[in-house]
């Protein structure tokens, strides 16, 4: 079975803003700002980053009256630039009262977050949840219930611990959580249901931090569902861990044909880009094969046939290079995501690899001959030497792409 074929066929279609999320649509990136929402220029100039890094839609704090009536500024900024990205708001504790006073925010963005362990307790909560899905219905507006194991419905938490306490086999404290989870989710989505939302603009998530859990909780989830659902890992930490943490707990979960949409909760290192947790969520699903945003580059890990770095250095200059490109590249070559470059150390693999990549080149390695041939769909076509071999595959690569796809 296919990746594609995998996914589960009767999750329910989304329209959140101009994209949709689930059904038989591709599984869509999104990403969320860390800007004060309040600063209006910051907030514009963060979201427009992670649109053009291929964020399709961003998530924005909404948790005072100032980040409320910023929105709009926001929605028309962004309307000014060209950027129709759909802004979708993150609601916690307030939010009845936010989206009330504030009808304009309600309206201009497209999708509300509402996680019900943050909403309030019993009679209490249920006014506070009904009053925002009612807005969604009168502004018709998708919503996402996202449960998170931080932040649970406390009182369902202790009635379901109290009763597993008094099973004969009573089972384990993470089943427990994972399961109530799960039932927060569909209670609260029946509920939305109950007061005139339609399926088909319910979006469900069930976050945790851990790998493990995560995959259980979206399994048992999704066996019991058929909405569409948002993966991602709540507070994958930082570097490497955080991006090999979500990729193990997605990977599995998206072979499985489970997620629709998915984010990669990055914490940014001191001066890095936010927009890194959008490369990564891509990254996932390109290596996957379930979507293609950027010519891939493949290169070696290099050994000791390749004592000089150029071929690294050339690697990631290419690499940033098709980055670079592909806002430009997007509607005027379509189809060029798909594209492979190899970028090779040596003889040993770089002829073989470069004639499996759509364009590849296959720098010498230590004591061989100081040429490097090119390799374009299987076949030779140029040996380059010299001291200009990177400005000279480049070009090459530019030649490639206007030839193979400037006609598509």
């Amino acid at each position: 079975m296919s990746l594609s074929s995998a996914k589960r066929a009767s999750t329910v279609a989304v329209r959140v803003g101009g994209v949709t999320v689930g059904g038989t649509a591709p599984v869509v990136v999104q990403s969320m700002t860390n800007t004060d929402t309040a600063d209006i220029a910051a907030t514009i100039t963060q979201v427009a980053q992670l649109h053009r890094a291929g964020s399709e839609m961003v998530r924005i704090t909404v948790n005072t009256e100032e980040a409320a009536k910023a929105v709009i500024s926001i929605r028309e900024g962004l309307d000014k630039q060209g950027i129709d990205v759909p802004l979708v708001g993150d609601f916690h504790f307030n939010g009845h009262k936010l989206l009330h006073k504030y009808p304009e925010c309600a309206e201009a963005l497209a999708k509300y977050r509402i996680n019900p362990g943050n909403v309030g307790r019993g009679a209490n909560r249920d006014e506070k949840f009904a009053s925002m899905i009612e807005l969604a219905c009168r502004y018709d507006k998708a919503v996402r219930i996202g449960v998170n194991w931080g932040s649970m419905d406390q009182e369902l938490v202790v009635r379901m611990m109290d009763e597993n306490a008094r099973s004969p086999q009573p089972r384990d404290n993470n089943q427990v959580t994972q399961e109530i989870m799960v039932v927060s989710a569909l209670d609260n989505a029946r509920r939305a249901e109950e007061l005139g939302l339609g399926r088909d603009r319910i979006i469900l998530s069930c976050k945790m931090s851990g790998v493990q859990d995560l995959i259980g909780v979206y399994r048992e989830l999704a066996s019991r569902c058929d909405y569409a659902l948002h993966l991602g890992l709540t507070e994958a930490g930082m570097g490497s861990k955080g991006i090999v943490a979500s990729t193990a707990a997605l990977a599995i979960l998206l072979q499985e044909g489970i997620g629709d949409t998915i984010r990669i909760s990055l914490t940014p290192e001191p001066g890095g880009a936010r927009t890194q947790e959008v490369q990564v969520a891509q990254e996932i699903l390109q290596s996957m094969g379930l979507r293609s945003f950027t010519p891939m580059v493949i290169a070696c890990p290099g050994c000791g046939r390749t004592s000089s770095v150029f071929f690294q250095q050339l690697a990631q200059e290419i690499q940033q290079y098709l980055r670079n490109q592909m806002p430009l590249w997007r509607d005027s070559y379509p189809g060029v995501e798909a594209m492979n470059v190899a970028v090779m150390g040596c003889v040993v693999n770089g002829p073989g690899e470069s004639k499996h990549a759509n364009i590849g080149i296959s720098l010498p390695g230590s004591g061989e001959s100081p040429v490097a041939p090119v390799y374009e769909d299987g076949e030779k076509t140029v040996t380059l030497k010299g001291d200009h071999i990177a400005q000279e595959f480049q070009a090459l690569v530019e030649r490639y792409v206007e030839r193979h796809y400037g006609q598509a």
